[in-house]
């Protein structure tokens, strides 16, 4: 019994060596996997030493190379977005991510590693360039949710500093041609404290970018391209390298037909309409006329709120003011109209006999009878006594040339170049003259004015459009 209980003693310690073999091995893998995984820690080490040894000495206040050589800045600029455009303040809003890179020998390292890439905090450690966007009204880095910044520095020196960067920046628009205008808006930037004897901007090739225009916000224009350029400006200060990003853009005009220039030729159409209507309906007329007016009116003044007060004319204030003159022309006709057609002549009976004007060879009638007003009585049967004016009367004279005037132009002076009458289109005072009837207007009207607004578009539209 005792020899049996000692052999299973022994069994049970064997069993139990075994496995705690088996788990020294098992610790023996997973300490040699944790070694692997924390392999970097080592890296990290030498990451911070090196960061360590480059700042100890160095000195963030002295540009790269100072006394020896300008700071050579090669810049990339990515453009995230453009808009929206602003014609009355006359800026864009840019979004962009900004890359400058440059060496500088002081931040070379001896590494395994190439490249360092350090997070924000770093680039207040080191120097960086004095770059500002001269055209800029406001702009502001991202920091959602932390600084869109980031800093890479490689082995040799070379450092690359990229930043996100909304701007609004300034653009002179040309409205000459507005809604037809096409606009370079630029994006200038350049150092703020370093002229070109100390630092000098270079374009990278292929620097300027611009991401799917699916999510600008140009709603009123076209993007057609851009385009890049160096140049060097003279200031007090000193010649500075200035770089230069220009946006072209082209106007849409899609919304400003809808909402002048349609309602606009729809308006002078509608005032045209008086001149089918009979000249006698002056209430239906005169309505027309002044109601268009007002119209055109209100038009001018909504086209003019999408534009700065800008003291030339563009070329819709052209168009609504050749619009706005149709409308007033056709009003004017029928005021012509009504004004010589509402002429009458006076109520007087001439007797023409034999005797002559003393200074002139027509024939002129002897007296003029003027009917007394019936304030006698009913029964009285006689007729009226007449009013007899004598030819040494000289109110018979001028009563003779009123009558001669009315009876020829109903009211006209006979050196106008218009008439009322047939017989008034003979005679040695009408040679040379051109033979219009007034009571005609508008016939003339009919045709004249669709014409000439017909002959205004295709001058407007061909002259803005293709030339």
């Amino acid at each position: 019994m005792a020899a049996k209980l000692l052999l299973l003693l022994g069994l049970f310690s064997g069993l139990h060596a075994r496995s705690r073999k088996v788990d020294e091995d098992e610790y023996e893998d997973s300490s040699s996997n944790q070694k692997w995984v924390l392999a970097p820690k080592s890296q990290d080490t030498d990451v911070t030493l090196i960061l360590n040894k480059l700042l100890r000495e160095y000195d963030k206040k002295l540009r790269p190379d100072i006394g020896i050589k300008p700071t050579v800045i090669d810049v990339d600029i990515y453009v995230n977005s453009i808009g929206p455009v602003s014609s009355i303040n006359m800026e864009y809003q840019i979004d962009v991510f900004f890359a400058q890179t440059w060496t500088d020998s002081r931040l070379r390292f001896n590494s395994t590693m190439k490249i360092l890439t350090l997070n924000s905090n770093m680039v207040g450690l080191i120097w960086i360039p004095d770059t500002i966007f001269r055209n800029s009204k406001t702009a502001e880095a991202h920091w959602i949710t932390t600084p869109n910044q980031l800093l890479r520095i490689w082995n040799d020196g070379k450092i690359l500093y990229t930043l996100r960067l909304t701007i609004n920046a300034e653009c002179q628009l040309q409205l000459h041609n507005f809604p037809m205008d096409e606009h370079s808006c630029p994006l200038i930037f350049s150092s703020y404290g370093y002229p070109k004897e100390e630092m000098i901007y270079r374009w990278r090739k292929n620097s300027v970018e611009a991401a799917d225009q699916k999510s600008w916000r140009l709603y009123q224009f076209d993007f057609m391209g851009l385009r890049n350029t160096t140049e060097t400006v003279t200031t007090s200060a000193g010649d500075y390298v200035v770089m230069t990003v220009y946006f072209e853009l082209s106007r849409r005009m899609g919304y400003f037909t809808i909402q002048t220039y349609i309602p606009c030729v729809l308006t002078v159409v509608l005032s045209w309409v008086s001149f089918w209507i009979k000249k006698d309906a002056t209430p239906a007329r005169t309505a027309l006329g002044i109601t268009t007016v007002l119209t055109m009116t209100t038009l001018s003044t909504i086209a003019r709120k999408s534009l700065p007060r800008v003291s030339y004319v563009t070329a819709m204030d052209l168009f609504v003011t050749v619009c706005f003159l149709f409308v007033f022309a056709a009003l004017m006709e029928y005021a012509t109209l009504n004004y010589y057609s509402s002429c009458r002549k006076p109520t007087t009976t001439k007797k023409k006999t034999s005797l002559l004007h003393p200074d002139s060879s027509r024939w002129i009638p002897e007296r003029i009878s003027l009917q007394a007003p019936s304030n006698y009585s009913l029964l009285d049967m006689r007729p009226p006594p007449a009013a007899v004016i004598t030819l040494n009367n000289p109110v018979y004279w001028k009563d003779f040339e009123e009558a001669c005037v009315y009876e020829c132009l109903d009211g006209k002076d006979c050196q106008s170049f218009f008439c009322c009458y047939e017989e008034c289109k003979s005679g040695s005072w009408r040679k040379g003259r051109i033979h219009i009837d007034i009571l005609e207007l508008d016939s003339y009207s009919r045709v004249f004015f669709p014409t000439t607004f017909l002959l205004f578009n295709l001058v407007y539209w061909v002259g803005y459009l293709y030339l």
